[in-house]
């Protein structure tokens, strides 16, 4: 037997999953890293972290399957995009990477959308924000011009780590394209966005597709992971498409929605729609783009509400569950690092509003899992009103999926049937990808018949689908009272 190990680099956690070309997942380890704020408003990340992840994932799941490193055909990552690694010439590491949810580079935005927005939206199709690389490198070269001086390569979060396995310096078009430095329309680094750096397009990553055998395992990395020297190593994608991939998404109208650090929404199409509102990537699946609506603190509001009120989230849920729809007038916005879809704002702040003496833990917890449910009713909203044709299901993707309840609430509050597919995370998309690579599988649909399928669907009630349409009409209205209140205080 052959085995494909697929490694995925999430907003707190790195998994591995480790699959047999059988088609069944043989073994699969996660380890938690952390996300670091020194300020408001900045969120970093520390590119040793994934490393050190990475090779305990590695041993581990070899240790538990019993797998011998020999037996591995193929190794591909993935990551968070916009999650830029900046280097000297020797590849040394010059500062922590800013993770994709800092909102520090509001002013580079503002100075990007001024000079470069039309540049910007026909090279990127999308426009300016702090979530792209771009703004995030222009702060540095603002801010730390001493150390920005020093930059001599740029690599990506997946590229970053895979690197330290095989010491190649590439990657791959869907990744390029969340950086706001690539040219869509070229399939090239772009000079004239580069050149807001300073940095010539000369000295970033080589670009290829993410299935692209782009080095093997060193012997260095032989001794720190486990892996045999000579193992092929994809250049691997973003943890996004890995996800549309593993759970099914593979053709036109089919639709996944995501309760993870980030939520988002993703409909397969044919054509990208450039939109303020919406994020455009290409699909791994030649000619297809899966474009999506976002909301930047998904799970992760409810992953900041229990390690800053405590409990673990099987009790938090059953509190949850024992308040109505609406927590008793508790309304709860997500906006804890500002918001994406529709409102596209970094000034935004997350709130709860509507609280009385009455109310109890369970009446806050419930209210956090609803203010979800409504960003990601705000999400569908903008999907249907640009008429972007979908499928009336979804996938559903990501660790909030797992919640019955949250997963319930979200069918109910969006109308929407969700279908919970056997695998949906990005490290088992990887390992599919790892085995389209190595011949093991033909294509996308072949690795997908013969390693995923249904295990259940939630669908909506239409009284509870009711009820959350009158709690929407309120939360839209406290959003659309804070909003200049928040602007205000930038």
């Amino acid at each position: 037997m052959k085995y494909l190990l697929g490694i995925d680099f999430g907003g707190g956690a790195s998994k591995a999953t480790l699959l047999c070309e059988d088609g069944t997942i043989t073994a699969t380890n996660t380890v938690e890293y952390p996300t670091l704020y020194p300020a408001p408003g900045y969120a970093e990340q520390d590119p040793q972290d994934w490393v050190k992840a990475t090779c305990i994932n590695i041993k581990k799941v070899l240790e538990k399957s019993g797998v011998s490193p020999d037996a591995i055909a193929a190794v591909s990552l993935d990551a968070a995009t916009h999650t830029a690694v900046i280097m000297d010439e020797n590849f040394q590491v010059l500062r922590n990477s800013i993770y994709w949810t800092d909102t520090r580079s509001v002013e580079e935005v503002k100075f990007l959308k001024e000079r470069y927005g039309d540049t910007i939206l026909k090279q990127v199709l999308h426009h300016p924000d702090t979530i792209w690389s771009l703004p995030e490198l222009l702060w540095i070269k603002n801010h730390e011009p001493e150390l920005w001086g020093k930059v001599k390569k740029i690599m990506f979060a997946k590229d970053y780590v895979r690197h330290c396995l095989t010491g190649d310096y590439v990657t791959d078009y869907i990744e390029a394209e969340g950086s706001m430095m690539f040219d869509i329309n070229t399939m090239q680094w772009s000079e004239e966005l580069c050149g807001v750096l300073d940095f010539p397009t000369s000295m970033m990553p080589r670009i290829v597709k993410p299935q692209d055998v782009v080095g093997t395992i060193t012997e260095e990395a032989e001794k720190l992971c486990g892996l045999l020297a000579g193992t092929p190593v994809l250049c691997g994608t973003t943890d996004t498409v890995m996800e549309v991939f593993a759970s099914g998404a593979v053709k036109q109208g089919q639709m996944t929605l995501k309760l993870a650090t980030a939520g988002r929404i993703c409909v397969v199409t044919d054509r990208p729609y450039p939109d303020v509102n919406l994020i455009n990537y290409s699909h791994i699946v030649d000619g297809m783009f899966y474009p999506g609506t976002a909301t930047k603190s998904c799970a992760a509001s409810y992953r900041w509400y229990r390690d800053t009120f405590g409990d673990d989230y099987q009790t938090l849920d059953a509190l949850a569950a024992s308040v109505p729809i609406g927590a008793e007038g508790v309304i709860f916005h997500p906006y804890l690092n500002g918001e994406l879809t529709p409102y596209a704002n970094p000034n935004l702040c997350a709130s709860f509003v509507g609280v009385r003496a009455s109310h109890t833990k369970a009446h806050f917890t419930r209210a956090v899992l609803e203010g979800v449910a409504m960003s990601m009713l705000d999400c569908k909203t903008t999907l249907d009103q640009m008429e972007i044709a979908h499928d009336d299901a979804a996938a559903i993707i990501g660790g909030g999926g797992k919640s019955p309840l949250w997963r319930q609430m979200v069918s109910d509050a969006l109308g929407l049937k969700l279908v919970e597919m056997r695998y949906t995370d990005s490290s088992f998309g990887s390992a599919m990808l790892a085995g389209i690579a190595a011949g093991i599988f033909k294509d996308c649909e072949d690795a997908l018949s013969r390693c995923n399928s249904v295990v259940s669907e939630t669908l909506p009630n239409p009284e509870n689908t009711k009820a959350y349409a009158k709690l929407f009409e309120t939360y839209k209205q406290v959003q659309k009272a804070l909003e200049p209140i928040y602007n205000q205080r930038g």
